[in-house]
């Protein structure tokens, strides 16, 4: 299944007949996005991501096709780009569907994938990765505490994967800002283990700490706290709006600037949607700065690239990845605002 959608001044649709007759051939086209909208586990995540790409592309001279797919059909949506004649690929969505796109032996247009990949050695010299990895937060939050001449740190965290990668990551990242090896508390819900975590917190007060949990469990520990600084990834809150945040006032989290400084007039010509969480509006800028990217992908990779985008600060580092610094924010009245002019 082909959904075409180009932009203004272009090509007519796709049609049955000969691919070979000159006259009636598809043109090619600047960009592919190829995303998993049709299988239903990936398909309100993926539908988030193309509508932001297709905002972003509106009005403009870019063309592009929207190629989905469903389960254990990126290889098929891959060709099918290809036959399109795409000069950049965005996507795979998925982290399984990445492997299977490193791992073959089809040959790529430059390619931005929308996940991390594992090995990034060993892809395709032609691949690039852009995602909302939680491992840029943590780096974010190290340097943030290094500048606050923070010297004690203590990580309390779940156990989730994602939870576990983020804790590792800040780990990594603070002991390489030079920072002492933080303490790690195993964190439990139950009011006993509460009371103490609190004691133990209490014994030998950090200067900081990184709660390396989810939105609803980080409202519940963070009072027992008290007035130790804590941090966490805004990737672990997906409402953006409960009662409970009231119990996180004085909580600092890195967010992306599309979360945290909506009314920006960068994002003025950009619509908004409504979305139930803060997880689909993430896609939606993922979407929203996938397609700005992949613009600059489309007459070969830059030197050098900045974005500031919805999504944060994105730049092109090693490994062939553009990697984002999102923004520092606090929650106070049980709102989410800019701390420090998001520095």
């Amino acid at each position: 299944m082909l959904a075409a959608a180009f932009s203004a001044a272009q090509a007519p649709a796709a049609s049955d007949s000969p691919a070979d007759s000159p006259a009636l051939a598809q043109p090619s086209v600047d960009i592919a996005l190829v995303l998993p909208l049709d299988a239903p586990a990936y398909a309100r995540a993926a539908d988030a991501v193309s509508a932001g790409f297709l905002a972003a592309a509106a009005g403009g001279h870019t063309t592009y096709v929207v190629i989905p797919h469903g389960e254990d059909g990126v290889l098929g949506a891959f060709e099918a780009a290809r036959r399109a004649g795409a000069k950049v690929i965005v996507g795979p969505l998925v982290r399984d569907d990445l492997k299977i796109i490193a791992q073959s032996s089809i040959e790529l247009p430059w390619t931005l994938a929308l996940n991390q990949s594992e090995d990034v050695a060993a892809a395709p010299a032609r691949l690039y990765t852009f995602s909302l990895a939680v491992e840029s937060d943590a780096r974010t939050i190290a340097r943030r505490m290094r500048d606050d001449a923070v010297q004690t740190v203590a990580i309390v965290g779940g156990e989730s994967p994602l939870m576990r990668r983020f804790a590792g990551a800040f780990a990594t990242a603070w002991l390489l800002e030079g920072g002492n090896a933080p303490n790690s508390y195993r964190f439990d819900p139950a009011p006993e283990a509460l009371t103490v975590l609190k004691r133990d917190l209490g014994r030998k007060i950090p200067d900081a700490a990184l709660l390396a949990v989810d939105g609803r469990d980080a409202a519940l520990v963070k009072p027992f706290l008290g007035t130790v600084t804590a941090y966490a990834s805004g990737l672990m809150f997906d409402q953006r709006a409960v009662s409970t945040f009231r119990d996180l006032d004085g909580l600092a989290i890195v967010e992306i600037p599309w979360l945290i400084t909506p009314g920006a007039p960068e994002f003025a010509r950009f619509p908004k949607r409504d979305y139930a969480g803060a997880a689909l509006e993430r896609l939606y800028a993922l979407g929203l700065d996938a397609f700005r990217i992949a613009q600059a992908l489309i007459n070969g990779p830059p030197e050098q690239f900045v974005l500031e985008g919805a999504t944060g600060r994105v730049t092109l580092t090693e490994g062939r990845q553009f990697t984002r610094e999102g923004r520092l924010g606090m929650y106070r009245a049980g709102q989410l605002v800019p701390l420090d002019g998001g520095r």
